[in-house]
């Protein structure tokens, strides 16, 4: 088994590079440079404290994180750590959603809704769930697999997956729970992407989202662009648009099958629709690689 120092001179590595997932892959007792230099978080950010103590700054603001404790760093924000304590033991995960965007599907709007982080909402808790997330943090490596081998990449994408599921869980006890100005927006919207993903095959039209919701059209389009800056709508074309871009991608069915399983009336308005979303016809989306 690999020892810490090993581990944590690879995430320091990784961190440098931005790589897609910078993991500790395990418990560490000291973090790396870039954390006591200051850095600039680029994608989902979490500190699992199991021993000790540390201190830090997050947007200059002054925290403290002891065992038992999960830090969530927002993205975009500037994290340094001031102190640590002799007996200190973490492990921690940045992570990016753009390689499992494909597979959460319009979820990753509840995640970057809640990695942004309500100011409502404290950067450090316990969250009950702290030994299930240092398993994932152990089982998912800083190590990219390679190209070849599909099963890792596989396994690391189910991984991150979960571990971001999981997340919105937490997130959503903790912000559902309090009494925040936006709570009744925020909890509309996480209906509105769940019954997005259940029915974008066959349901494109506002009204019918809204009346499952029991709520105007004109009201829940509203909603939603305050919240993510999309109309329901453009959500709905946004899910159609990866998954023709997965079945493009991963199987062999022609526009035909697609356009089909899609429930467009012919491939004709199938590609139109494709082509004004991404500005390339099926064809040529999926000859781009070859």
């Amino acid at each position: 088994m690999e020892n810490a120092a090993i581990r944590l001179e690879r995430l320091q590595k990784s961190l440098t590079g931005q790589s897609d997932v910078c993991s500790s892959g395990g418990p560490v007792r000291a973090f790396p440079e870039s954390f006591r230099n200051g850095f600039r978080n680029f994608g989902i950010g979490l500190i699992v404290c199991t021993q000790g103590e540390f201190g830090f700054s997050l947007a200059s603001e002054v925290h403290t994180a002891v065992a038992g404790e999960t830090v969530f760093i927002p993205e975009g924000t500037l994290f340094r750590i001031i102190r640590q304590s002799a007996d200190m033991e973490i492990s921690i995960l940045i992570y990016k959603v753009q390689p499992i965007k494909d597979i959460l599907g319009n979820q990753v709007y509840s995640v970057h809704l809640y990695s942004r982080m309500s100011p409502d909402l404290p950067c450090v808790w316990k969250t009950g769930d702290e030994e299930d997330m240092i398993t994932y943090m152990a089982l998912i490596s800083s190590d990219t697999p390679s190209d070849n081998d599909l099963f890792a990449i596989s396994e690391r994408k189910l991984l991150l997956l979960s571990l971001t599921y999981r997340l919105c869980a937490v997130f959503q006890r903790k912000y559902l729970s309090g009494q925040t100005a936006n709570i009744r927006q925020t909890e509309i919207f996480l209906r509105l992407i769940q019954f997005i993903d259940r029915y974008y095959t066959s349901q494109r039209g506002v009204e019918f989202y809204a009346d499952k919701l029991c709520l105007s059209p004109k009201y829940l389009s509203s909603v939603s662009k305050a919240v993510c800056g999309y109309t329901v709508q453009e959500l709905v074309f946004k899910a159609i648009v990866r998954r023709i871009m997965s079945l493009l991608d991963s199987t062999n069915k022609t526009v035909l099958e697609i356009s089909e399983e899609l429930n467009f009336p012919n491939p004709s308005s199938f590609g139109t629709f494709f082509r004004k979303q991404t500005g390339l016809s099926p064809q040529k989306y999926r000859e781009r690689k070859k």
